[in-house]
């Protein structure tokens, strides 16, 4: 650091260094991660120099070194000059919406912040400056032309504002003369008009109501705006914005009318949040199953199914009978008490987080119920939605909870019925798998459906190629399933003119449909994907299933042709752990 110092400050004075050396260093003192490494130096002076550089990239990057170096307490107070304040004052003064480039005024919002962080002498400064009128009047700001920063520059306002008004009740009240709580309100009108499209925007202007109404003795808010309080505390599932605007209302609670607000879209909602925070242990939910918690949540929620009812009760709903469904010893309780047939009509709702729960809760539900994955892999509706959603790009959670419950419904729904045909540890050498194909003695109808939307394969081929190395090992066994029912050699030799019954022939057919599927949708290419990807970190689970998977492909001769189109072979033998296995 010492030499960093030196170097910036004789780069300042050479007449032959250029800004980007400068700029550069500043960049360099910026990111040091521990600011204690400054307390020695005095850099008040030097740096009040540089933030009135007439190159732009020099203020800026002086004020961010500002920023970082205010962090410690000690230069906090040696940057505390009325001179390196009034800079920073002067330039917001003029700042608006309009600014092509927000970079220099979110620099100097942070640098201004820290150093009113837990210093009064810094606010005092401010205050003798009517500084606090600069700094309020950022609350002005609600259109913002540079898209690319906007959001930044509404976290540091937030954050310069409350480290001032944290300062107590003289400056908090002198806010409310200047008329805080009217740009506030202003603010929060907007939020309220699109509560999830503004979240941050609300996230980092509430907190300033919370200090104002700490420090400003019987505070009353003008009815329209509990109205608006509520309305976002009925529209958000975000739990840190609820609490917020929850607080807040509790302030106002000695006023009928907010008594009467907070009994209608509040009380119920924070109720069942409540018993979802209770619903984190087993010994919890299996005690909410016995003590029928259950069965009234399932009654409001039955109540509250549809497109347009409370998003964020729905939501908490949900959340808790997920967790509730999570002990093996509810499951069956939960589902007789009619879970599933009070929570499949609300696949009309497309609110990404009440949809994230709700297929979350549904694949919780049927781990391990095999009549129920049954009936459901074979709901028409359920399904197509599954696909719709596993396709979507809006929201990552729903895309892949999508496609996890497919998976999980094909898993848990044969898994138990053909177990028996897939290679374990220790059994003989894969090529001989063939031989040990299930009859068809079971009913394979749901699977059927399942497989006659073409696009539930395609959804679990590409699911093989997911970040997250969870879902590629569920989508390989969710397809080596696939493949035992259909492409056993029974199956992969039917015909509809050579089966002896319809049955034969559905089987015949749909074992052609996914051949035809495997290929069209280039299996062989996602593998190849897959191995190249995530070789290095597969499990030694992954890479049996994988093993499994490839085999039972091979019953299928235009199969075969697809994966030596694809190198698959050769690239099963770049695998580290197969690596380890051949060399034990």
């Amino acid at each position: 650091m010492d030499e960093l110092i030196e170097k910036l400050k004789a780069t300042t004075v050479s007449p032959n260094c250029s800004s980007d050396n400068t700029t550069s260093i500043l960049s360099e003192i910026s990111a040091t991660k521990d600011p204690k490494l400054f307390d020695k130096h005095e850099l008040a002076d030097f740096f009040l120099s540089l933030t009135q550089s007439e190159n732009t990239n020099i203020r800026k990057e002086a004020a961010k070194c500002i920023a970082e170096i205010t962090k410690s307490e000690v230069q906090r107070k040696k940057f505390t000059k009325p001179e390196v304040i009034k800079i920073f004052l002067d330039y917001l003064r003029n700042l608006n919406g309009e600014t092509d480039n927000m970079e220099l005024p979110i620099q100097i919002c942070r640098a201004l912040g820290n150093i009113c962080y837990l210093n009064d002498e810094a606010r005092d400064i401010i205050l003798d400056m009517k500084g606090d009128l600069v700094l309020i009047r950022l609350l002005d700001i609600t259109v913002i032309e540079d898209k690319v920063h906007g959001l930044q520059f509404i976290k540091v306002r937030g954050g310069l504002l409350s480290n001032y008004l944290l300062g107590g009740e003289g400056l908090a009240k002198r806010a409310m003369d200047l008329e805080i709580m009217q740009k506030i309100q202003n603010i929060i009108a907007i939020g309220v008009t699109n509560v999830e499209e503004n979240e941050d925007l609300l996230l980092n202007t509430l907190p300033l109501m919370s200090i104002l109404t700490e420090n400003v003795a019987e505070l009353n808010f003008e009815a329209e705006l509990n109205v608006q309080l509520s309305r976002i505390l009925a529209a958000s599932t975000n739990p840190d914005l609820a609490e917020m605007c929850l607080e807040l209302l509790h302030y106002q609670a000695e006023s009928d009318e907010v008594k009467l607000l907070l009994a209608k879209d509040d009380l119920l909602t924070t109720g069942v949040l409540a018993l979802g925070n209770f619903a984190r242990t087993d010994s919890h939910c299996i005690y909410m199953v016995e003590n029928k918690t259950m069965n009234k949540l399932l009654e409001v929620l039955a109540k509250n199914n549809g497109v347009k009812d409370d998003v964020r009760l729905q939501h908490a709903l949900l959340s808790t009978l997920r967790n509730l469904v999570i002990p093996k010893p509810n499951k069956c309780a939960v589902i007789q008490a009619g879970l599933v047939e009070t929570i499949l009509p609300m696949l009309e709702i497309h609110q990404p987080p009440v949809v994230f729960k709700l297929l979350g809760t549904l694949r919780m539900t049927v781990d391990g119920q095999e009549k129920l994955a049954l009936e459901l892999l074979k709901n028409k509706t359920l399904i197509e939605q599954l696909v719709h959603w596993s396709k979507s790009s809006d929201y990552a959670g729903v895309t892949g909870e999508s496609l996890r419950l497919m998976a999980w419904l094909i898993k848990h729904a044969y898994l138990n019925k053909i177990a028996y045909a897939l290679p374990r540890k220790g059994d003989a050498p894969a090529e001989q798998l063939v031989d040990k194909i299930p009859s068809m003695d079971y009913d394979r109808s749901s699977l059927i459906e399942f497989i006659n939307n073409e696009c539930t394969i395609e959804a679990m081929i590409n699911m093989l190629t997911s970040q997250h190395l969870v879902m590629q090992n569920e989508a390989l066994i969710a397809l080596c399933i696939l493949c035992v029912v259909f492409l056993g050699k029974s199956s992969s030799s039917s015909s509809p003119s050579s089966a002896s019954s319809s049955c034969a022939a559905t089987d015949g057919d749909t074992a052609i449909k996914l051949q035809d599927a495997f290929i069209k949708f280039e299996v062989g290419n996602k593998l190849a994907e897959l191995i190249n990807k995530s070789s290095d970190t597969m499990t030694k689970e992954i890479v049996e299933n994988l093993q499994n998977f490839t085999n039972l492909l091979r019953n299928s001769d235009k199969l075969v042709a697809h994966l030596e189109e694809n190198n698959i072979n050769e690239l099963l033998k770049s695998i580290p752990i197969l690596t380890e296995y051949c060399t034990l």
